[in-house]
């Protein structure tokens, strides 16, 4: 049975998806959620293509996987697009300008929400992660769902939640075992899981 997010009941369409990620050899994966808001970083993020297994989750499950973007971007005919799509318009000037802080208060605004990010933050080899999505987690008060695309087993969804505890370092090391094993649709492209020496002070 798939799982389904804080025991939704399954839809017509979430069964089709379901059924698609399971003739496509896809695992979904979704443990029991501890609560309505996270903020959730994907790994690994090496392909375009992995777009297609994460929406396929997201509607299999029913989880309210949600994404921001400039307001700008939800003008005109493409505003009913991305929000159909899960996105969600950030107004940085509203936070002072502070992308954390207008991601924050989005967060803090829906009922519910996994709020998706790249930590990456490029589809190509990086030297380490960004820690936005920490910062992120730790001041709305939410725990982090650790996504992964993982090609080298053919397993979407969350392989595990964490509490920021405030010790940067010592959270990086926990992630780092929990995506132990994983591999992208291009292993190499792969970003080693550290956070950039002057976020560790």
């Amino acid at each position: 049975m798939t799982p389904r997010w804080l025991g939704r009941p399954a839809t017509p369409g979430s069964t089709l998806a379901a059924a698609a990620l399971r003739l496509l050899g896809w695992t979904v994966l979704l443990p029991p959620v501890p609560g309505p808001r996270l903020v959730g970083v994907a790994y690994p993020h090496t392909s375009n293509w992995d777009l297609l297994p994460a929406l396929l989750w997201a509607r299999a499950t029913g989880s309210p996987l949600k994404f921001v973007a400039k307001h700008s971007l939800f003008k005109g005919l493409l505003g009913p697009l991305m929000r159909a799509w899960g996105g969600l318009p950030l107004n940085r000037s509203k936070a002072g300008g502070n992308f954390v802080d207008a991601v924050v208060e989005v967060i803090q605004s829906q009922p519910e929400i996994l709020l998706g990010l790249a930590p990456e933050g490029t589809r190509e080899r990086g030297e380490a992660w960004r820690s936005g999505f920490y910062h992120m987690a730790q001041d709305a008060g939410v725990p982090i769902a650790l996504i992964t695309f993982d090609w080298k087993h053919k397993r979407v969804g969350v392989l595990a939640y964490l509490e920021p505890s405030g010790d940067l370092e010592a959270d990086y090391e926990k992630i780092r075992a929990v995506y132990a094993g994983v591999g992208g649709r291009h292993p190499q492209k792969a970003t080693p899981i550290r956070a950039k020496a002057e976020e560790l002070g």
